[in-house]
């Protein structure tokens, strides 16, 4: 099982998208990820746009959580300088706030 950090960024069938687990969880055969949209509405501080490593720049598409098994998804690199923005959206998301 590949391990990943949390605000790593892979690919998912020609997706991208951000891992937000904790890496205090133990491994499990499914993660927690959001994917990284192109075409997606940014609404502020909910759909923070984010740049990767490669330059692209994509939203993240808070609503659309999910989770994948890990298998399936391969590591592309890191938004790790971005996580208090990602942090911010999925709190957003759970309280309003």
């Amino acid at each position: 099982m590949e391990s990943f950090r949390r605000f790593d960024v892979a690919v998912h069938r020609g997706v991208a998208m951000v891992t937000i687990e904790s890496d205090l969880l133990p491994p499990d055969p499914a993660i927690v990820v959001i994917p990284l949209l192109a075409d997606y509405p940014a609404v502020p501080l909910l759909n923070p746009v984010l740049r990767l490593e490669d330059g692209r720049q994509l939203v993240l598409a808070t609503r659309l959580i999910a989770s994948v098994r890990r298998g399936a998804i391969r590591r592309i690199g890191s938004v790790s300088d971005q996580g208090e923005r990602i942090t911010r959206a999925i709190d957003i998301l759970m309280a309003g706030v």
